[in-house]
């Protein structure tokens, strides 16, 4: 699939430029579907975009937010993804989103991933929006090297939905959305900062197994453009 590179002079830049043309894209799915859905990534690098993001005018009562994957922790765990939107992105204006979790109490991650796979099927498909990030190791989403539920996750024929993922470098087991989940957004976004995160991309697009770097996958074969947004 096709990925195009958006560079900028600096994190905030990218920030308000992101924040543009996802405002742009949500607004577009609630003109022509009442309704717009958004899947974002953690990290310490959107975190700018979310507190721009937060406070564009937008009718927020009609968009779902949810996450392209999580840790099986409480929300309040400072590692958690729900607690980083929380207090980034819903928050402002975009208070007044509806926010799908992916943690639930359960007995374990993957009874917490059936409970999330059905309650975010209300969402509809494909996604309006899906914000991915990338780690140093070429992990997207919790598609991460050596992952217990790799070869599933990254399998366009396994159904959408939540799974279960352990990796060594992935800390706690996650919850992930699937691949085929995320690959039909109408808005596909890659948000990477840094020398280090470019090179990692450079990569990542050359030739080499997928399950080595999991972002190969998306870049490969996701049916949507790529859209790129990088900056120092």
């Amino acid at each position: 699939m096709t990925a195009t590179m958006h560079a900028f002079a600096n994190g905030a830049e990218l920030a308000g430029k992101l924040a543009d043309r996802v405002t742009s894209a949500l607004a577009s799915a609630i003109e022509a579907r009442g309704a717009a859905s958004l899947a974002v990534s953690g990290g310490s690098t959107p975190k700018a975009f979310f507190q721009v993001l937060s406070g564009r005018s937008l009718d927020w009562e009609k968009v779902t937010i949810t996450l392209v994957d999580e840790r099986f922790v409480q929300a309040d765990n400072p590692r958690s993804n729900h607690l980083l939107v929380n207090t980034n992105l819903l928050q402002g204006k975009a208070k007044a989103a509806r926010f799908l979790p992916l943690f639930h109490e359960a007995g374990s991650a993957e009874a917490a991933a059936k409970l999330a796979t059905a309650e975010t099927a209300s969402i509809g498909n494909p996604f309006d929006v899906v914000i991915l990030g990338m780690g140093g190791d070429g992990h997207t989403a919790s598609f991460f090297p050596g992952g217990n539920n790799l070869k599933t996750a990254l399998d366009p024929k396994t159904p959408r939905g939540i799974i279960t993922m352990e990796a060594a470098d992935a800390g706690e087991e996650r919850l992930t959305f699937t691949f085929s989940s995320l690959q039909d957004a109408r808005l596909l976004v890659l948000h990477i900062e840094g020398e280090s995160k470019k090179e990692v991309l450079a990569k990542a697009q050359s030739a080499g197994d997928e399950a080595e770097m999991p972002i190969r996958a998306v870049l490969r074969h996701a049916t949507s453009p790529i859209e790129i947004y990088w900056a120092p």
